[in-house]
């Protein structure tokens, strides 16, 4: 049997990340994949291995898309830190976005597996890890650029971020307005602001 194309492969991926991002792993039946992906279950394991395999190659497509929007956020930015913090009050839009859910993919899914699932557990950690480390990347860069003070810890800071960043993402699957969850966004963005070194303040 013949391999897809890139391009092929690609929909599938989004297809299936879509699917899993909605419904969960273990909701998430092989008649389900079929259907999503419009393949038979020979082509599905021909194609990726396993209803696990694919899960996490579309949380790695998942991560992937998400580190290109923060990486175009900082690079829309004119400072780290204001990157950064428009970055946040992007988060605000959440509940207009047409999204399979509103809660991160990597966040349900660590949430959801358990022992059974211990590599694609660990997977998702190793995921989390990276998109922290961007967060400590642009934080360190506005450190040395002077936009925070010299002795701010960025790796307590990127903790903090991401923690934020997965507690908004959660609550905006909550029966909440949209006013709520901008003003969210807009308390986090102002609170990253606030640590600005003297001088540097907006």
């Amino acid at each position: 049997m013949s391999r897809p194309s890139q391009h092929d492969r690609h929909t599938a991926l989004d297809q299936a990340m879509q699917l899993f991002w909605r419904q969960g792993f273990h909701a998430t039946s092989l008649k389900d994949i079929e259907q999503a992906l419009d393949m038979r279950p020979g082509s599905i394991y021909s194609h990726f291995g396993s209803k696990e395999k694919l899960f996490r190659e579309s949380l790695e497509r998942y991560t992937r898309l998400g580190l290109a929007e923060l990486d175009r956020a900082l690079a829309e930015g004119p400072t780290p830190l204001s990157a950064l913090a428009g970055y946040l009050r992007r988060l605000g839009t959440l509940y207009d976005q047409a999204l399979p859910s509103r809660a991160c993919m990597l966040v349900k899914s660590l949430l959801e597996l358990d022992e059974r699932e211990a590599a694609a557990r660990e997977h998702v950690n190793v995921l989390l890890s990276g998109m922290e480390a961007r967060f400590r990347q642009a934080l360190e860069a506005a450190r040395v650029q002077g936009e925070l003070p010299d002795d701010i810890d960025t790796s307590r800071l990127a903790r903090r971020l991401q923690a934020e960043v997965m507690g908004l993402r959660a609550f905006a699957q909550r029966d909440v307005d949209r006013q709520a969850v901008e003003q969210l966004a807009e308390d986090m963005a102002r609170a990253l602001e606030s640590l600005a070194a003297s001088g540097h303040h907006n």
